[in-house]
Order: structure tokens, then C-alpha cells, then sequence
């Protein structure tokens, strides 16, 4: 039988209970997460975990360019970025280059911050 862990059951409850804005801006802030490991395991030279924590950062952006609503003008603006940051990713993992993960954080934080002002905006005109 399983431990009981609050944290995993409030962490579960979380994501079941968020509204689809909520979780979009929740797998930013995983990109962003696993793109910070893969940072750190390149800088100790652990090259598989680093290899795991990239994969997981791009199958996020991945999902984001698959789930884009192309009936809208600004989906391709979004699509370009999403090719843009895969096409680093793949960089920086064939290369192990923490340089280029960090410029790739830049962007996902640019575009997580635009994201919590869309939501922040979208509650004020509620």
C-alpha cells in the first residue's frame, strides 16, 4: 500500500481543479523548471539527467504548438516561437550547452510574464 503524501494529493487536486488558462501557465512554469535542471546537470557533468530534463522541455512546447488554435491570427506568431525554442532545444541537447538553455529560459519566461498579464487582464474585465 502507497504512503499518503499531502503534498502529491494537493499537488493532483491543483491540476484537476485549474481552469485551462491556469494549467497552460502551470506547464510554463514546468518548461521553465526542467529547463533550470538541465542546466545544473550540465554544469555537474550529469549528462543523462540533463538529456531527460531537455526531452521534457520539449515535449511541454511540443504540446503547445499541437493544442495552437490556428483560426487566430496570433497562432503563428506563437507557432514560430515554438519552432524556434525546439530547434534550440535540440541544440542544446546534441551540444549539452547551458548557454543556449538559458536563452531559451529567457524566452519562456517572456512569454509565461505575457501570459499571467493575459490572465491578470481577463479576471479584471470579468
Amino acid at each position: 500500500m502507497p504512503a499518503h503524501n499531502p503534498f502529491a494529493e494537493y499537488t493532483q487536486n491543483k491540476i484537476l481543479t485549474a481552469s485551462p488558462a491556469e494549467i497552460t501557465l502551470m506547464l510554463y512554469e514546468g518548461a521553465i523548471k526542467f529547463c533550470n535542471i538541465a542546466i545544473v546537470a550540465i554544469e555537474h557533468g550529469e549528462i543523462e539527467k540533463a538529456h531527460i530534463n531537455i526531452k521534457k522541455t520539449q515535449r511541454i512546447i511540443e504540446e503547445f504548438r499541437n493544442t495552437l488554435d490556428h483560426k487566430y491570427p496570433v497562432a503563428e506568431d506563437f507557432d514560430r516561437i515554438y519552432v524556434y525554442l525546439l530547434q534550440r532545444l535540440f541544440e542544446a541537447n546534441m551540444k549539452k550547452d547551458a548557454a543556449i538553455l538559458e536563452e531559451i529560459n529567457v524566452h519562456l519566461r517572456s512569454v509565461r510574464d505575457t501570459w499571467k498579464e493575459v490572465m491578470k487582464r481577463n479576471r479584471k474585465s470579468s
